[in-house]
């Protein structure tokens, strides 16, 4: 996957950092600069509201990082590793799917999230995610 500009990375980072009050409207308004970044939608799914609104900014995620894998050249096998940076968004966006699918109880999609993200990098979960997996 291409890594994003650095500019978005900057606003992301700041977007993560800032009050909470603020930081699901900086990361929308990036959201709406580069809706192709996967980052950015885990980051959202990591703010949202409720339960459903963060397993929809988790999907979105997901989807996104599946055509940036494609537009690079994966082509639906093979692992899409954490030690990649650019993967992470992706990866992250995937593993709250699983959690936000277990939280409204839709327990087909959870297990699958569970076992595709163990194909794509079987050393999943990363020690800086180990207590949430």
């Amino acid at each position: 996957m291409e890594p994003a500009p650095a500019e978005a990375q900057r606003a992301l980072d700041e977007a993560v950092a800032a009050p909470e009050g603020e930081r699901r409207a900086l990361l929308a308004r990036i959201a709406g600069r580069h809706p192709a970044w996967p980052a950015v939608w885990a980051a959202l799914g990591a703010v949202g509201r409720d339960d459903v609104e963060a397993y929809a900014y988790f999907r979105v995620g997901y989807h996104r990082g599946l055509d940036a894998l494609r537009k690079a050249g994966w082509r639906g096998s093979g692992y899409v590793r954490w030690r990649e940076p650019t993967n992470r968004g992706f990866l992250l966006a995937l593993h709250g799917l699983e959690r936000r699918a277990a939280a409204i109880g839709e327990r087909d999609e959870e297990e699958r999230c569970r076992q595709f993200l163990r194909q794509l990098d079987p050393t999943w979960p990363p020690a800086e995610l180990a207590g949430e997996a």
